[in-house]
């Protein structure tokens, strides 16, 4: 848009490439990302799916503080289980998990 004699332009990264850019331009001095300050954002501010991703990755850290399992371990391991349940027949006493 251009107001009072300015073009504002509006980038947006696509969502594909989870790389963050070096600069805005070439040739424009590098973003140093330690003093980016991101902007206070609400979890119903991101898309289903984003919020989906972080609120797992906000379950699993906690988790991980409290030392239990992730997720993606939880779900594991109930496969697990749920195969050995099936098959009676076979010996995991020797086998060695984690």
């Amino acid at each position: 848009t251009v107001e009072g004699g300015v073009l504002a332009l509006s980038l947006h990264k696509a969502k594909t490439d989870p790389n963050w850019w070096k600069c805005v331009l070439k040739g424009d001095p590098h973003i140093d990302l330690k003093k980016v300050e991101p902007e206070n954002s609400q979890l119903s501010d991101l898309d289903p799916d984003m919020r989906q991703t972080v609120e797992k990755m906000m379950f699993d850290q906690r988790q991980k503080a409290l030392g239990l399992p992730t997720l993606d371990e939880s779900k594991n391991k109930d496969m697990l289980n749920k195969f050995m349940a099936q098959h009676p027949e076979m010996d995991f006493s020797k086998c060695k998990f984690g």
